[in-house]
């Protein structure tokens, strides 16, 4: 089953089912999707193809043709450009590491790959995913296909754009502060972001350790059933892995029935007026299909942005502290002294964002102003955890808008630094608290007379990932997930 460039992309499951009964073959797959990757360069969603993508795709027409049953064959899917692909370059979108070869594979590409997915290239990504609009890249901003004035989301917008524009039917990202969620929003497709600790992080390129987490993107419940049944699960590699096999299955209406559902009370201020109608028809529908809907306080939200900012850029400061072109890095100052050669390195190495972070995450954790800073957001981390357990004891699934608003224009916020952390308002309580979360693609607001997607956010208690996709499921069943594809892709 050929696939024309031009025409709508089949689901991964679909693409798997068709190589694995042999009408078509995962060559055929990889050749289409190059063609819609050439296709759609102006988006500038990748940063750089895998030269050994032909090689997997020919292995895994080997293993289909010897009887091997593969649940992800042939299926094309490209990866976030801080996820290591051992023979690919990971660069994390920064000058650093613009000629770094990754020698070893991440768990999860390693996953995909036994799953007999063909990674055919790294997704364009925020530096070192420092970002909430994917601009920040040394590889220059990604467009959102639904509009190219406007920003695709970040840190992890190539992923996204690469399914809104039906270039893959799947990819993955990372979500440190709502990097994943943010995106599929501003592009109109799913993305997940699990438990902390569902997904191995080896691998991954850290921005900070103790919010990171992979997650997929996809057009479908059943789709993320399919890639999550493929990378979740214990990892004796990663020390914050958890022991949870994965049993994910998109569910149906009658999923719905029964489901306590708290709407956040903090999260219905300060929407645009489509963010807000896409809320409450999404309500209206669960209502319909039999779920008790009311709305819940999580007062520590409204410490959750600077809480957050004060514990990731602590972490990144000291995890980017190897990139000084000694350990890590591109070097390139001949005659300097050691310290001289270091802070060059960085100088040029780094963007200004990731700078700023650096600056700000070192500051907090100096002396003097540790227990004033980063302790204090510690304990407010806590607190929000709390307040998250208390509420999941009246409710099976917690919900706000991904966003206040729908995707913003390139450069409306690159300026001031505080509007852009602002942007994620309604998603790093998440990470704070380890919880897994789901975009759901709910609907659209015109703005500006052009059409833009809205996503609305589920939240579940720790280890009940499985129920996202179960609601997602349900909610495409009742019609409650709006999702096109934007024209021309």
């Amino acid at each position: 089953m050929p696939v024309s460039v031009n025409s709508a992309l089949p689901s991964a499951t679909d693409l798997a089912r068709a190589v694995q009964v042999r009408e078509t073959t995962p060559q055929t797959l990889l050749s289409d999707t190059l063609a819609r990757l050439d296709a759609a360069q102006n988006l500038n969603a990748l940063i750089s193809l895998n030269e050994g993508a032909a090689q997997q795709a020919d292995a895994v027409q080997a293993r289909v043709l010897a009887g091997e049953t593969l649940p992800l064959a042939g299926v094309p899917i490209i990866v976030k450009d801080n996820i290591n692909v051992r023979g690919t370059r990971t660069t994390c979108g920064s000058r650093i590491l613009a000629h770094y070869t990754s020698p070893y594979d991440a768990t999860v590409a390693r996953r995909l790959m036994q799953a007999g997915a063909v990674i055919v290239g790294k997704a364009n990504m925020d530096e070192f995913a420092m970002g909430s609009s994917t601009e920040s890249s040394a590889n220059g901003p990604t467009l959102n296909p639904w509009d190219t004035a406007r920003v695709p989301g970040g840190s992890s917008g190539g992923s996204a754009v690469a399914v809104a524009a039906q270039l893959t039917p799947v990819s993955l990202g990372s979500d440190t502060g709502g990097s994943v969620r943010q995106p599929a929003a501003f592009t109109g497709v799913y993305g997940l972001k699990p438990t902390y600790g569902r997904v191995s992080r080896f691998g991954l390129v850290a921005y900070a350790s103790s919010l990171d987490q992979i997650g997929p993107f996809a057009r479908s419940a059943e789709d993320l059933a399919l890639i999550m049944n493929v990378i979740a699960g214990h990892d004796p590699q990663d020390a914050t892995s958890l022991h949870a096999p994965p049993e994910f299955v998109a569910g149906t209406p009658d999923d719905l029935r029964g489901l306590r559902v708290g709407v956040i009370r903090e999260s219905l201020e300060g929407n645009t007026a489509g963010v807000e109608s896409t809320l409450n028809t999404t309500l209206d529908a669960l209502r319909g299909a039999g779920a008790s809907v009311q709305e819940v306080s999580i007062a520590s939200l409204r410490h959750a942005i600077a809480a957050y900012y004060l514990i990731a850029m602590p972490e990144a400061s000291s995890n980017l502290a190897r990139y000084d072109g000694m350990t890590y890095g591109d070097r390139n100052t001949p005659g300097a002294d050691v310290n001289t050669s270091m802070t060059l390195t960085r100088e040029h190495g780094f963007g200004r964002e990731v700078q700023r972070r650096i600056l700000i995450g070192t500051y907090a954790l100096s002396s003097g102003y540790y227990d004033a800073y980063y302790s204090k957001a510690m304990k407010i981390r806590g607190l929000i955890a709390q307040e998250f357990a208390r509420a999941f004891a009246d409710f099976d699934v917690l919900v706000t808008p991904t966003s206040p608003f729908p995707a913003f224009r390139r450069g409306e916020k690159s300026s001031d630094p505080l509007a852009m952390y602002a942007a994620d308002v309604d998603t790093v309580a998440i990470n704070l608290a380890g919880l897994p979360a789901l975009s759901v693609p709910a609907g659209f607001e015109t703005i500006d007379g052009v059409r833009l997607p809205v996503g609305i956010q589920f939240i579940a208690p720790t280890l009940k990932d499985e129920l996202l996709l179960t609601l997602a499921g349900g909610l495409e069943g009742v019609g409650a997930v709006q999702m096109d594809a934007p024209a021309g892709y």
